[in-house]
């Protein structure tokens, strides 16, 4: 969310910031809430005067009393009441019109960082730099719910009689791998320092919109019938809703934390061939970092966090790349952000298999998430990436690391997680 006052005084910014995420529908939302903002001022600036005029005129009251003048008194004792009731009126009006502001606010987008590109939508997105040789074997690779079944790795369909589709049984090795997996990021993250933690998995809806935008809620969370809780589309959700409303002291920063969490998403639209098997569903688990610092660290920050999930990826010799998410393709909260795609051997292209962003100040003004410094208080900097969100890492893995017999190699990091394993047979 964007600072009010900046927005009072950088109207022609805000515009162009909302032409450039192709949103020309909320233009017109920039003058109005200017104008709610200057009616909420006005009637604030009432209610101060009243407010001081009202206790001046309770203390003559008193001495008058104390001098015997009672009529006098209640003649004042009347006017106080009167503007009690005007006072009353207008704080009714000052918080109906702050309201309102606060949702226009909550609508109007993030200013993106001068780096982004402009493009209306993913595929105007912008190749950074590759890792590691994209490598097509000469056998055919098979589509990546084909290779688990070989493994017995996998039933779908009775998830699907147990839950519907989106949902997946994993099993022997595959489901070894998948939890190996996790553990090995856990570990790699925290060898970089991290701090490991595990979150609810639920949160209150002052947290749901506090770290994400409207439309984004709709498109992804699930509600729990009957509670003011939702369950979680992702453990940086929980994770920064952590430092809700606290003060922390600058000295203390920054705030590093990898997280594991089962992660439920509605995935409304999905379809299509790559759609299918575990690629987009609705019920997944995942390792996610997050770092709370202060503004000018935030871009530091940025560069070492997607940098980490390459480097776990080339651990496991998966290719990957970097791409720049353009404006039209970014959230309404973020500033900045960069997807790392894995190599599909099969598909012969790239697929996301991580995001990292920057949300400035966005997430920290919603969430009051402030900072104590020597020169004064001000708002954090959020940041998040995907440290590995298996089972969709899994295709990646699978792809690249089969071998013409069928079988799959185990890269020599991640054998002290399976056991020592260095490869898994078909059964």
């Amino acid at each position: 969310m964007i600072d009010i006052k900046f927005l009072r005084e950088n109207p022609d910014v805000v515009k162009k910031n909302i032409e450039n995420k192709f949103q020309q529908s909320k233009l017109p939302l920039v003058d109005e809430v200017i104008e709610l903002d200057r009616q909420s001022r006005e009637a604030k600036g009432k209610a101060d005067s009243l407010r001081a005029n009202r206790n001046k005129l309770s203390k003559q009251i008193g001495a008058l009393y104390g001098q015997g003048k009672r009529d006098e008194a209640e003649a004042l004792k009347a006017q106080v009441q009167a503007q009690g009731e005007e006072l009353a009126a207008l704080e009714a009006q000052e918080q109906e019109l702050s309201a309102k502001v606060t949702e226009i606010m909550m609508t109007i987008p993030n200013i993106i960082d001068p780096s982004v590109p402009i493009g209306k939508d993913d595929s105007e997105n912008v190749e950074v730099e590759r890792f590691g040789e994209p490598v097509v074997p000469e056998f055919e690779v098979p589509y990546h719910t084909d290779i688990m079944e070989k493994f017995d790795g996998i039933d779908l369909d009775s998830a699907r009689k147990v839950a519907g589709n989106g949902f997946y049984y994993l099993m022997g090795d595959i489901a070894r791998l998948h939890s190996a997996v996790i553990a090995y990021a856990r570990d790699f993250m925290i060898n970089r320092g991290f701090t490991y933690c595990v979150p609810p998995f639920m949160i209150r809806s002052n947290v749901v919109t506090g770290v994400m935008s409207f439309a984004e809620m709709d498109a992804m969370m699930y509600k729990i019938e009957g509670e003011d809780l939702y369950l979680i589309g992702t453990s940086e959700h929980s994770m920064i809703g952590k430092f809700i409303d606290t003060m922390i002291n600058e000295e203390e920063l920054p705030k590093t934390l990898t997280s594991y969490s089962p992660c439920f998403r509605k995935e409304k639209g999905a379809h299509g061939i790559e759609e299918r098997g575990v690629y987009r569903i609705h019920q997944f688990e995942k390792q996610e970092m997050i770092v709370v610092c202060k503004p000018e660290d935030s871009k530091m920050w940025f560069d070492k966090l997607w940098q980490n999930t390459v480097d776990l990826f080339r651990s496991m010799d998966i290719p990957v790349r970097t791409l720049e998410c353009c404006s039209g393709d970014l959230a309404d909260l973020k500033v900045r952000s960069i997807d790392v795609e894995a190599w599909s051997p099969r598909q012969k292209k790239y697929f996301e298999v991580g995001s990292c962003s920057n949300l400035g100040d966005a997430q920290a003004r919603r969430l009051k998430i402030r900072v104590k410094g020597k020169d004064g208080k001000y708002f954090a900097h959020t940041l998040n990436n995907t440290v590995v969100a298996p089972p969709r890492m899994l295709i990646a893995f699978l792809e690249n690391n089969l071998q013409a017999d069928g079988s799959v190699r185990i890269p020599e990091a991640l054998r002290p997680y399976m056991g020592g394993m260095e490869k898994i047979a078909v059964k």
